[in-house]
């Protein structure tokens, strides 16, 4: 009989006890436990069950469950003796910043405070039980009042101390998210301040502690040593490209054929796989998104479910303020082409918004892109990896992302493509005026933005646009080889009964041009003089089905002109 299927449980003994389809992992405690390291980062995309593998631990080793290991029996942890004596044996200090989101860093500072205070109330049976040194008591009962920076860096370490001391042994620290305040602070600009505050945190609890015995964290992103991690140098980082733990997060693939099977779903292989799989974890492939697996198993529908848990607000920046190729790599991408660059896997936050492979980097660490194989350059003689969308829910949210880009001009967006189909150019005119005024500030970037080069920016991410709604009828390149030249767009038909298009941007130089009209028209020369309608000629496309539009830009104006076949 099928067991039933708990949806976003993270609590290791209520989906034990109440015998919820549970994939055992527990092999993990065993694997980390004889690792021996001090101090463990483990980084995976989220809703890969870093959290409910961190309540695992906790519920495994902490002594508020000694002599409570029922709940492991039938597990494979339980077959070694060694283990069941080990259960229930160590002082556990587990902390979760996955909710730490705000806006403002003093928001976010105030979350981690209350995450703090609620910390120590777990263990308020210190303050009475009589080792408590001198001043101890003191900074005890602080942290529930007005916690200064100094208090709240040193809150962890100090409070390891008096467990160690009480109990008669080190203590293990489990940090759950940790980098999730540090994205947020990035999105909401706020890094420098928040990087500062974590850092202080991190190194007192896991450099300078005496009485610490091991740490794991988890979290999506290794963030570089030098911005956070500068004294540990005591740190095991294990990442997706790593062989440690490669099938402790996330479901292997003979896991999810057991799943379904026991869920009388076989026959659905094939189509979980197109749409869950491709996830890599060092050479152990064809790792599944279990958030994903789990909804399906439940449903029996196909969703992404994976992507729709998250706003996805960082990738989402990312992608719509990048330059011009990061969006045109996006389009191949979305073409199902694969990518080769330069992969670090130190995040460095501070360069995402200059280095193109820090962006790749992080989309990678995300789960959005999967490795296909490594070049090694010729001239450089550095690795490049083979980058593609990880499946076919990821290919569905990027589709999603760019499609809400064009949210508050929507109507607009689809009125635009409607007249460009219908060859109605004084439509055109009209709704892409109105697009570039809701979209222009969207798809910009950069500390300080210049008006030439916003219309850049928002062309290529129109370009991604036309790519997503236009799909399933024409073939989209953007700045590409045609004729002599490189084409702006072109959009070349799936369909004999359908035009084929080219469209020319040029921003208004007054000095060069009267009007915007005169640069429409410049852009229609270099559309005639570089011929670039000989790609389409070349696949048969008659001169007549071919549709040639200079556009115009000036600040948040456009003005689009047709040329003649």
């Amino acid at each position: 009989m099928a067991r039933n299927v708990g949806i976003g449980i993270q609590n290791f003994e209520k989906l034990i006890s109440n015998q919820y389809l549970y994939i055992d992992k527990t092999g993990f405690i065993k694997e980390w436990w004889e690792s021996g390291d001090d101090v463990t980062l483990i980084t995976r995309p989220r809703r890969f069950g870093k959290t409910l593998n961190m309540n695992m631990l906790e519920r495994f080793f902490s002594l508020e469950y000694e002599g409570q290991g029922a709940v492991f029996e039938g597990l494979s942890i339980w077959k070694e003796e060694k283990y069941q004596k080990l259960q229930g044996s160590c002082p556990v200090i587990f902390l979760s910043f996955a909710d730490v989101k705000a806006n403002t860093f003093l928001q976010a500072r105030e979350k981690i405070c209350m995450l703090m205070k609620e910390l120590y109330g777990r263990y308020d049976f210190l303050l009475t039980g009589g080792t408590l040194k001198e001043g101890e008591a003191e900074f005890f009962r602080g942290i529930f009042t007005e916690m200064t920076d100094s208090m709240l860096a040193y809150s962890i370490k100090n409070l390891s101390g008096y467990l160690s001391r009480y109990y008669g042994k080190k203590v293990l620290i489990l940090l759950d998210e940790y980098d999730t305040p540090l994205q947020e602070a990035w999105v909401y600009g706020y890094w420098q301040e928040m990087a500062d505050l974590i850092s202080g945190l991190l190194n007192s609890s896991f450099k300078t502690n005496p009485y610490l015995d091991r740490a794991v964290m988890t979290g999506i992103t290794r963030v570089s040593k030098e911005s956070i991690f500068s004294d540990l140098n005591n740190l095991e980082v294990v990442t997706t490209t790593s062989e440690k733990y490669a099938d402790c997060f996330g479901f292997t693939q003979e896991e999810v054929w057991a799943a379904l099977a026991e869920c009388g779903l076989s026959e659905k292989r094939a189509a979980v796989k197109e749409w869950y799989d491709g996830f890599c974890f060092g050479q152990k492939r064809d790792i599944y998104n279990p958030w994903s697996i789990i909804n399906y198993l439940d449903k029996k529908r196909f969703s992404a479910y994976w992507a729709n848990t998250s706003s996805n607000g960082l990738v989402s920046k990312l992608i719509r303020e990048g330059n011009a190729e990061i969006k045109l790599s996006m389009e191949s991408l979305l073409k199902g082409e694969h990518l080769y660059k330069e992969i670090e896997e130190q995040i460095i936050f501070e360069q995402l918004g200059e280095d193109e492979n820090a962006i790749w980097s992080l989309l990678l660490a995300g789960g959005y892109l999967k490795v296909e194989g490594y070049v090694q350059d010729e001239g450089s003689g550095e690795d490049r990896y083979e980058l593609s969308l990880t499946n076919k829910e990821v290919q569905i949210t990027f589709r999603k992302l760019i499609k809400r880009w064009f949210l508050d001009a929507g109507t607009a967006y689809n009125g635009f493509i409607r007249a460009m189909l219908l060859n109605d150019v004084k439509a055109m005119n009209v709704y892409m005026n109105q697009v570039a005024l809701a979209s222009f500030s969207c798809f910009d970037s950069g500390k300080k933005p210049s008006v030439r080069t916003e219309p850049e920016r928002f062309y290529h991410g129109f370009v991604l646009g036309l790519a997503v709604e236009l799909a399933d009828r024409y073939v989209i390149t953007s700045n590409r080889e045609s004729g002599f030249g490189r084409c702006d767009v072109m959009l070349e038909p799936k369909r004999e009964q359908d035009s084929a298009f080219i469209m020319e941007f040029k921003v208004h130089d007054p000095g060069e041009e009267g009007t915007l009209r005169d640069t429409a028209q410049r852009a229609l020369e270099q559309i005639e003089r570089l011929q670039y309608a000989t790609a389409l000629e070349a696949r048969g496309i008659s001169q007549k089905r071919i549709r040639k539009y200079g556009f115009a830009f000036e600040g948040k104006k456009v003005y689009i002109e047709e040329g003649g076949n």
